[in-house]
């Protein structure tokens, strides 16, 4: 295993004995890292207690179908926007009944950048329930390297995250 793959492993960990301690649970909303986070979740033996579903949602049409992500917001923002991040982490603590929920949409590359959003490109949502209410927060980051350097560093960023919630 290498040292990322372990890096991983131990944010999965740690989480998975977060949420377990608390009772709570999370779901994944993905678009750039295709399942990654899901992953890295899952490889945590025991995350059945705290994981129940994940939502990979490569393209427009599926984050509308499976998260409820506004057509007119994909059109008007591009995937790859607050505005999206945002509807697919609400879409997807709904569909999951989850306690917390990360999204990710982002630009990995090689090609797929474009003026204002380079490759690299990658916005995050993290929710969670507060009350009766859901609270957001969103972060837009930009990172260096090829697709698997982007992926990775995407998957890192939406654990750490989630463990700051």
């Amino acid at each position: 295993m290498s040292s990322s793959d372990l890096a991983l492993r131990r944010l999965a960990t740690r989480l998975g004995r977060r949420l377990r301690a608390s009772g709570k649970s999370v779901t994944t909303a993905e678009s750039c890292t295709g399942g990654w986070i899901a992953k890295a979740l899952t490889d945590v033996a025991g995350s059945s207690q705290w994981f129940g579903a994940g939502f990979v949602t490569y393209s427009n049409a599926a984050k509308e179908r499976c998260l409820g992500v506004p057509g007119a917001v994909l059109k008007s923002r591009g995937a790859v926007s607050e505005e999206v991040v945002r509807a697919m982490a609400k879409g997807a603590l709904a569909q999951a009944g989850a306690n917390f929920a990360v999204s990710v949409s982002g630009i990995a590359g090689p090609d797929g950048g474009v003026p204002g959003k380079p490759v690299g490109t990658v916005w995050f949502c993290w929710a969670f329930r507060r009350g009766r209410g859901v609270r957001y927060v969103t972060a837009l980051r930009r990172f260096r390297g090829d697709r698997e350097a982007v992926r990775r560093k995407t998957v890192q960023a939406a654990l750490r995250g989630l463990l700051t919630l």
